[in-house]
């Protein structure tokens, strides 16, 4: 279980969220400027929240009050950035193993080698970046999130560098893993046909969550003109 209570001051932005996600996995939809990815960053220790407290089954991660503040490498947590940030000078297993330095390097490519495989890009072991598809690309930055063995995943707009047609077979990939894996899930997007990855929508706006539910609530009975907009754009296979 992922809990968290925090806030910070950014600005003109005040984000002040407060949220529990169990083994399933939670859309963070809102307008740009709204602080979905600034959420994240506070999450994995890049930003420091001023008040508040993160914990990740039962460990604290951060608690401002305890002067608590794990670095960004002891959270246990897997990222998947918009771009997917693969090292173009590293080959894709080079990638993979990125992280997990600490391991004798039998075990880093046993792991990251297993997961290459069940991402379906193991014979992609040897290639660099530069001559990969987009969603191969993805699938080499997931493998690289889950062979540190994350407790929580967080995803920042994971198909926005995808061309329309990847985006659309990858969304069937992810919403297989999210349900298989169990892990908690934060995805952060602005794009409503990704709600087929979640469980429940939590809609953001000016630094706060506004409304949080499953996609048929929220058409029920949307809390602004935000998330009635995103709901009606949602595809009903969502």
């Amino acid at each position: 279980m992922l809990e968290l209570r925090i806030a910070r001051r950014i600005g003109a932005l005040e984000l002040r969220v407060e949220l529990t996600l169990d083994r399933e996995a939670a859309l963070i939809a809102g307008p740009n400027g709204a602080g979905k990815s600034t959420l994240l960053r506070l999450l994995l220790g890049v930003l420091r929240p001023e008040t508040g407290r993160i914990a990740l089954e039962g460990r604290t991660l951060f608690d401002a009050a305890a002067a608590i503040d794990l670095a960004v490498e002891e959270r246990e947590l897997g990222y998947l950035p918009q771009d997917y940030a693969l090292f173009p000078h590293l080959d894709v297993m080079g990638n993979a193993t990125f992280g997990l330095a600490r391991l004798p390097r039998r075990e880093r490519l046993r792991r990251a080698g297993e997961w290459l495989e069940k991402l379906g890009v193991g014979h992609l072991a040897r290639r660099f970046p530069a001559g990969l598809s987009g969603g191969e690309r993805q699938r080499v930055a997931l493998a690289r999130s889950l062979a540190r063995n994350p407790r929580a995943l967080l995803l920042d707009e994971p198909f926005a560098a995808l061309d329309p047609i990847a985006r659309r077979e990858l969304r069937g990939s992810m919403r297989s893993w999210l349900q298989e894996w169990r892990l908690p899930a934060l995805i952060v997007s602005h794009d409503s046909a990704d709600a087929v990855l979640a469980d429940r929508i939590a809609v953001m706006e000016h630094g706060q969550l506004v409304q949080q539910d499953t996609l048929e609530e929220l058409r029920r009975a949307p809390a602004s003109a935000f998330v009635a907009g995103f709901v009606s754009a949602t595809p009903d296979s969502a």
